[in-house]
């Protein structure tokens, strides 16, 4: 838990504050925005929470910082904090998790859950926290990991040796990891029916993205909503391949049909499927204008 004696200045008096270890990951901020907020290079409280659900919230953020940069002072709070680490993974819809325990490796990315009854994925690696690995024994294990792009590996290889679970990932990406399956090329690969993952080269030369059931995608570090811009956005400051190759990639999903994208950073954002073909096009034509 955070350092007292380092707590920001910019922190709203009370229980929950954020101290200055913290990387500015955002993850706090989109998990529980009624009680952190952007402060230029770092989070901070800007609002302690009253009600039991913004309570809940910043507890959670709590437990899925990368760095252990938040910190609650009350007992009662300590307490609390003690019921909802297991809570995790935390439904997003249907058979969709968010696994929380965020990674300081893969600087703070989210990392997503698929139960399903021909096998269990896991998107993207969090931290290999015991209560995180218990609940996901409980929900049946991983079968594979798929593993969006080289910067969100985190844990990978813990998780993969406790569920012996196939990790997934472009050979483009891979080199140096020590994982089962290296996709090449660039056609669509089927990792099972309704699972399908896509190669968008761009952000990393080795980037994909999972599409699930016409209804979820994941993005890794290529799509996220931005909040400050109130649209899809991709990172051009954070284009360590093509900005160029990572438009073709983008204007490459156009086709596809899904109602959420479920980013590695950035905010997941939910819209139906033509509004989100136009938020996908709004994005692409911002992309040519940089």
């Amino acid at each position: 838990m955070a350092n007292a004696n380092a707590r920001h200045a910019a922190n709203a008096p009370g229980d929950f504050f954020v101290d200055t270890t913290c990387i500015d990951c955002d993850t706090c901020r989109w998990l529980a925005p009624e009680t952190f907020h952007d402060i230029g290079d770092q989070s901070a409280v800007h609002t302690q929470p009253t009600s039991p659900a913004d309570r809940l919230a910043a507890l959670q953020a709590l437990v899925s910082c990368p760095t252990a940069s938040i910190g609650v002072t009350q007992a009662g709070s300590r307490a609390a904090l003690r019921e909802v680490s297991p809570s995790f993974p935390l439904l997003v819809e249907d058979d969709v998790f968010y696994c929380g325990y965020h990674a300081e490796s893969s600087f703070g990315a989210a990392s997503w859950f698929i139960q399903r009854a021909d096998g269990n994925v896991m998107v993207d690696s969090p931290r290999f926290a015991a209560p995180l690995v218990k609940r996901i024994a409980e929900m049946g294990g991983i079968r594979w990991l798929y593993l969006t792009h080289r910067d969100d590996v985190a844990d990978h290889a813990k998780w993969a040796g406790r569920f012996g679970a196939e990790r997934v990932i472009h050979a483009d990406d891979g080199r140096g990891l020590d994982v089962e399956t290296r996709l090449t090329g660039s056609a669509p690969h089927e990792l099972a029916p309704g699972l399908a993952i896509y190669p968008v080269p761009g952000h990393t030369q080795g980037s994909t993205v999972l599409h699930y059931h016409d209804k979820f995608l994941f993005t890794g570090d290529h799509l996220a909503w931005s909040k400050r811009l109130d649209s899809l956005y991709a990172f051009r400051s954070a284009c360590w391949y093509s900005w160029e190759q990572q438009i073709k990639s983008m204007e490459s999903l156009l086709p596809l049909r899904f109602e959420w994208v479920l980013p590695g950073h950035g905010w997941k954002f939910r819209a139906g499927a033509a509004e989100m073909t136009r938020q996908l096009q709004k994005c692409v034509d911002w992309m040519r204008r940089k």
